[in-house]
């Protein structure tokens, strides 16, 4: 069975989950984080800050001391299902979106690159105010994905498929508010990961 969509119509994130197929990319990242917490919790538990520690979430005393790794192995770690749940279903349907429009390898780097960048931001926030909290997930280079989709519209006059750029400054503003409203939100590393997102995506992106 084949399927052909119009050109000047193309299928939304949504469509495309139901009737695929859809972007390899952005599906193993969300399997490799889904992977990493399964094997967690059956090794341990992903809220005990000292196994979380030990897996490689982010500290910055130790970061500083050596463990830059640690920028990079946090972004796959999760203080428990509902704080993975959150971050995988953003990603599915926008990371679905801007892979669609930048190209597996591009948005890969976006994605990555957008979660460092917004650790490094917590990092340099930790460091001003003293604050040493354990820190780990993928909200940073989900942000980043989110702050990429955002140049895309602004690039394309305000709207790609079925989504608009009011829309989503929208909900970027909106989850950080909800983030400065909530304890234990890495706000810094949202932030920082919507920069990065925009940035790369800004140096990435062709039309």
């Amino acid at each position: 069975m084949q399927r052909a969509y119009d050109e000047n119509n193309p299928p939304d994130a949504l469509e495309r989950i139901f009737q695929g197929p859809l972007n390899w990319m952005n599906l193993v990242i969300i399997g490799v984080n889904i992977l990493v917490f399964a094997v967690m919790e059956i090794c341990g538990d992903t809220q005990d800050i000292n196994f979380m520690l030990k897996w490689g979430a982010a500290y910055t005393p130790w970061i500083l001391d050596g463990e830059w790794y640690r920028l990079f192995t946090s972004m796959f770690l999760h203080f428990g299902l509902e704080h993975l749940l959150n971050n995988m279903m953003l990603l599915l349907f926008l990371g679905d979106t801007l892979e669609e429009l930048v190209g597996r390898w591009k948005y890969l780097l976006i994605y990555l690159g957008g979660g460092v960048l917004g650790n490094l931001v917590s990092l340099f926030m930790d460091c001003r105010t003293g604050s040493m909290a354990v820190s780990a997930g993928a909200s940073g280079a989900v942000f980043a994905v989110i702050g990429g989709v955002f140049v895309i519209l602004l690039l394309n006059r305000g709207r790609i498929e079925h989504m608009t750029a009011s829309r989503l400054l929208f909900v970027i503003v909106l989850t950080i508010y909800h983030g400065f409203q909530s304890v234990g939100i890495d706000n810094a590393a949202h932030i920082g990961g919507v920069v990065g997102g925009v940035l790369l995506t800004a140096l990435l992106y062709r039309r």
